[in-house]
């Protein structure tokens, strides 16, 4: 489950037609769209929380979280701006093969590909840490507020 790649193994990228490449590119466009909305939907869901947080441990975790979750979302941006431009270049490379470098275009690709699976692995792992720490913050909150409802709290 580490290789996170949309396209056959071995020399693929190598063999590909630049028709192929767009294709595997504009899949890694719907992609990255799909992860930008998810990461506002965890944005959301972290802000939504975040006010019922009573404990400074908690909301030291939370905005642990919050930057990762913000650092991934640049890291989309940027991959889904790069991800344009690549298409932008594929789109002229099938119009015009000789317009560019094969083989560095192709390597390009490639490290495009490497970045896009570093990528997911990133947001996969905040994803589950804003699960989980959502989950073990409405745990503990929860737990305080029925201890307040039973002894209430007196100066």
């Amino acid at each position: 489950m580490s290789d996170f790649r949309n396209r056959p193994k071995d020399n693929y990228i190598q063999e590909a037609s630049w028709q192929k490449l767009y294709i595997l590119s504009e899949q890694w466009k719907t992609d990255l769209l799909f992860f930008r909305d998810d990461i506002r939907f965890l944005h959301h869901l972290i802000d939504k929380y975040f006010l019922w947080i009573s404990k400074k441990e908690h909301i030291d975790m939370v905005q642990e979280i919050e930057i990762n979750l913000l650092q991934v979302d640049k890291q989309a941006a940027l991959l889904l701006e790069r991800t344009n431009k690549h298409l932008h270049h594929l789109s002229h490379c099938s119009d015009d093969p000789f317009r560019y470098d094969s083989h560095q275009f192709r390597d390009e690709h490639g490290t495009l590909e490497e970045e896009l699976t570093q990528f997911v692995k990133d947001f996969r792992k905040n994803r589950r840490e804003v699960f989980k720490i959502t989950e073990y913050i409405m745990e503990g909150e929860e737990l305080v507020r029925q201890l307040n409802i039973i002894t209430p709290i007196t100066p």
